[in-house]
């Protein structure tokens, strides 16, 4: 069994200092996988007495010069490409499919999109008689989650760098050996040290994080519950916050949409991942006149969706990645059933054999605006049918939730769909397929959170603006 026992900490590797260990399990066999030493408030306050002693050097760096530091980061990311997908296919039970399709590429693309918008940025511009410029924000704290755990980092820790931040790190000790492989790749890419550390650790490290006074602002992704902790716990010392919390996004189906080629994709945004992921479309707003075509259609494309080992290429779907979460999502199968939700396909139980984090991917039908598997979180490869009678109907639909974060518009009219579309109250919306863009903003609306990530928008999460008055005056300024 593999045991972390080490911060990362000033360009080094130290023993975590707090009294707790996580013990991970592999989802698929239910094994002990290994155990993950806590970091302590010490560890925190160490880690932030690096970042800052390290940010006049690094955010005065040249753009190019950090740029360059970077794009050697994510090469040594992608030459350690299998290592990372095996790493996540036991720790949280991602299919290699799916490893190797996004769980790598994704990050990847991301961090290359933040290098390219540090080359291209306006980091100064006189106004009239004044100077304004862009300016790194200072110390930053980085909360990550275990189910994209390499994005996620990626998307947090290369944006902050990119701006010339000093960043600490907390991911999450669940998926513990990509917070050690990225590590591994920023110093192997020649990193100064104290511009990146990595703390281990559950709550406790989180709270000093929020509270240590030479951390100045954090960046946070996770549940709704423990970002408006954060949130809170952070603004009381007046850190600036950027939140990327849960989704209950719609896939709205008009009824001019191409069927054949939308259900197919639907069923996969919900399931990839085994639904773990905040972005997966977990409500189908259909049109009631084509609702029995629509079951036709979940029904036989849920025959594709194999599951089972993680490690095997031929699986679609893996396990959850925890016991814990297993149980919750299994809940609310039982949930759905029990408020007269109908079950096209999936029953939510085990596959044999009798081992593993397994959940059948489940659609339901006949299911309620007001139901709570229409209404929550589920975070699992649950899916729920809700059927409208007018367009306008469809988009109250879509938008009656408490969250905001991404969603599709299905119709062959381009026009019609982009008028739905603009209409949705979220972050991001997919007309008809079309790929994520990783040059646009991403994050949410309503309790999805606060700020952006990605490209150029989640580099300025990390800058500030600076006026100096006068400056024309001044040679060279």
């Amino acid at each position: 069994m593999k045991h972390v026992d080490d911060n990362f900490i000033d360009g080094k590797w130290s023993k975590a200092g707090g009294s707790e260990r996580t013990t991970v399990v592999n989802p698929t066999t239910e094994a002990d996988y290994a155990t993950v030493a806590h970091g302590s408030r010490m560890d925190v306050a160490s880690a932030a007495e690096a970042a800052a002693k390290a940010f006049p050097d690094w955010s005065s760096m040249a753009a190019g010069a950090r740029a360059a530091i970077l794009e050697r980061t994510l090469k040594e990311i992608e030459n350690r490409t299998d290592a990372f997908v095996e790493a996540m296919a036991r720790e949280i039970g991602v299919p290699v499919w799916f490893g190797k399709m996004l769980q790598l590429p994704m990050p990847l693309r991301n961090g290359a999109v933040a290098v390219e918008a540090i080359r291209s940025m306006r980091w100064r511009e006189f106004m009239g008689p004044s100077l304004v410029s862009r300016v790194p924000v200072g110390v930053i704290g980085a909360i990550t989650p275990w189910n994209a755990p390499l994005h996620q980092i990626v998307a947090k820790v290369m944006a902050a760098l990119a701006a010339g931040c000093t960043v600490i790190l907390k991911p999450s000790e669940i998926a513990p050996s990509t917070a050690i492989l990225f590590t591994e790749s920023l110093a192997a890419a020649g990193l100064p040290p104290g511009a990146f550390n990595m703390v281990w650790g559950g709550p406790e490290v989180g709270s000093a994080i929020c509270s240590h006074p030479d951390i100045d602002m954090v960046s946070f992704t996770g549940s709704e519950r423990v970002g408006m902790a954060v949130a809170e716990a952070a603004g009381r010392r007046g850190k600036r916050v950027v939140l990327e919390l849960g989704g209950k996004s719609a896939a709205v189906i008009l009824d001019d949409a191409p069927l054949e080629k939308a259900i197919p994709a639907v069923l996969t945004s919900c399931f990839a991942n085994s639904g773990q992921t905040c972005v997966a479309q977990s409500r189908m707003v259909v049109p009631r006149r084509l609702r029995g075509e629509i079951e036709d259609l979940c029904r036989d494309a849920m025959k594709t969706w194999t599951v089972g080992d993680p490690l095997d290429p031929s699986t679609r779907l893996g396990p959850l990645a925890t016991s814990a979460h297993y149980r919750r999502v299994r809940e609310y199968i039982a949930r759905g059933a029990a408020e007269g939700a109908k079950a096209i396909e999936g029953s939510g139980e085990r596959i044999e054999p009798e081992r593993g984090y397994f959940v059948l991917p489940t659609v339901f039908s006949r299911v309620e605006p007001s139901m709570i598997i229409a209404t929550e979180e589920i975070f699992g490869p649950v899916l729920s049918v809700i059927a409208y009678d007018d367009e306008r109907e469809a988009i109250a639909i879509a938008n009656d939730t408490s969250y905001g974060l991404s969603g599709s518009v299905w119709g062959s009219d381009n026009e019609r769909a982009l008028r739905v579309a603009c209409q949705l109250r979220t972050g991001q919306v997919s007309l008809n397929g079309a790929p994520q863009n990783f040059l646009t903003p991403f994050g949410g609306f309503k309790k999805s959170g606060f700020g952006r990530e990605n490209g150029r928008f989640g580099v300025e999460e990390f800058l500030q603006y600076q006026a100096i008055h006068g400056a024309a005056a001044v040679p060279d300024a």
